[in-house]
């Protein structure tokens, strides 16, 4: 009789689990899908053709550095007159400058 009892409360103990676990199951949130990394690749693709033909448009308003024309003096040349005018700066104001006891 205790024995018949014990098996009855198992199996009934048993299916209360198993209820409960379906239960749980169905109540929980199903997970969202994956994103699907084609669908990343092909917004970063378009980004980036977007981003090049935005680069062709600016670069077309450049001269390319084959056709740009030499400049008029060489960097010697430039150099030379930035010092002498500084030197003539200098000599200037050594003149101006107040004679000091």
């Amino acid at each position: 009789m205790h024995t018949r009892l014990a098996l009855i409360g198992g199996a009934a103990a048993g299916v209360v689990v198993l209820v409960v676990a379906r239960r749980r199951r169905r109540s929980a949130p199903e997970p969202f899908p994956a994103p699907d990394p084609a669908d990343e690749l092909r917004r970063k693709l378009d980004e980036s053709r977007a981003l090049d033909a935005e680069r062709d448009e600016f670069e077309a308003g450049e001269t390319p550095v084959d056709r740009a024309e030499p400049a008029g003096e060489t960097v010697e040349s430039r150099r030379r007159k930035v010092h002498d005018d500084a030197r003539a700066a200098a000599d200037e104001m050594t003149r101006r400058a107040p004679d000091t006891p």
